[in-house]
């Protein structure tokens, strides 16, 4: 089994060290572009892209308990997951708002939960203050480990050139140690959010950066590409996949966020069940994740209210992208349920004074 150890990761020093420029967000180096945000877009979507997401956290839980807690504090079914599978599920506050989402990876001996940026210490406390004489033993931190999505219609074929046969073995919602190359990494295949598949690679970081130089150099006929910031959060905005912060937090409950495909409704209690049961049962949901589109450019990084004709507030933007060399822009924002109708026209309002009209969307790509 392959050993994480908890340091820092080096893909993208390895990106630097062959040309790519780096920006500094957040205190880490992060690509915002490697080729082109329209080629990449194109990769993600139509071919296949390698995107580096080592940016995430990586939480470990050990104990003959620990299945049995997470299946008892989180929205999923957990407790009968099996060795080499992997569940997605949410953990909630006592109010049914989402604390964040996780992937739970079970090795039997232990199980591994990759949750979302800056987030890996405020899901560890929030998971420690319930357990109380449970055999459970938590660490969490960012280490020697790289996670790599490969995502795009290509990705089961390229990833067959990479690993061989083997890659047939791997059904969706399952992982296997792979030995191909002269590497060794966990791969997983797995559906996200919004419904598409894609691949998720956990690797040390020397396996890591080999992996990442075998494919640069031997992609084939496959349209490759690595993926930066921009071109994946057109296509996670374009495609409805709700992203933390922004929407994912504790002001939103998974009604809302559109996410109840992690939420089982019949295994019992978990933290904030009631609350998420009452909503369904007396179908009392306020407001809804909508994909907006628009054709004029919004000003990144400004806030957005929404508003209908007759100025009554109807919602709020929480991510905007848009398509280089394209009139069409997309956002993904909450929008009042009395609003929120498949091609209802609202207003985009600024606090500087920018405003646009904007069309409400519903996510026919969803799966």
């Amino acid at each position: 089994m392959l050993d994480i150890e908890l340091k820092h990761n080096s893909l993208s020093n390895y990106f630097e060290s062959i040309g790519y420029s780096p920006v500094i967000l957040n205190g880490k180096k992060q690509f915002q572009v490697f080729s082109s945000v329209g080629n990449e877009f194109n990769s993600i979507t139509k071919g296949v892209g390698f995107h580096d997401i080592s940016y995430k956290g990586i939480i470990e839980l050990r104990g003959k308990d620990s299945l049995d807690f997470l299946h008892r504090i989180s929205t999923n079914s957990v407790k009968e997951l099996s060795k080499g599978n992997l569940v997605q599920t949410v953990f909630t506050n006592d109010k049914g708002k989402i604390i964040d989402t996780a992937v739970i990876l079970n090795f039997e001996d232990h199980q591994l939960l990759i949750c979302s940026e800056s987030n890996s210490m405020k899901v560890s406390g929030w998971i420690n203050k319930y357990i109380i004489s449970d055999d459970v033993k938590i660490n969490a931190g960012s280490g020697n480990y790289s996670l790599i999505e490969i995502l795009g219609q290509q990705a089961d074929s390229f990833m067959s050139l990479v690993c061989g046969d083997v890659i047939n073995d791997i059904k969706l919602n399952q992982f296997k140690t792979i030995f191909a190359e002269g590497l060794v990494f966990i791969l997983s295949k797995m559906q996200e959010l919004n419904g598409d598949e894609k691949f998720l690679i956990i690797a040390d970081d020397t396996n890591a950066v080999q992996l990442a130089k075998y494919m640069i150099e031997n992609y084939g006929p496959y349209d490759f590409n690595l993926i930066g910031n921009e071109s994946y959060e057109l296509y996670r905005i374009s495609t409805g996949l709700p992203g933390f912060p922004n929407e994912l937090n504790d002001l939103i409950n998974p009604h809302e966020a559109g996410i109840l495909n992690l939420v089982s409704f019949t295994k019992g209690c978990y933290i904030g069940q009631e609350v998420i049961a009452r909503l369904e049962t007396y179908d009392k949901v306020q407001k809804y994740l909508r994909r907006l589109t628009f054709n004029q450019p919004m000003k990144i990084g400004e806030n957005y209210l929404l508003f209908d004709g007759a100025n009554e507030e109807a919602g709020v933007l929480t991510s905007i992208s848009s398509y280089p060399k394209s009139n069409i822009y997309s956002a993904l924002g909450y929008v009042k349920k009395a609003f929120a109708d498949h091609g209802k026209e609202l207003i985009a309002k600024s606090i500087s004074g920018n405003s646009f009209n904007v069309l409400v969307n519903y996510f026919s790509e969803r799966k």
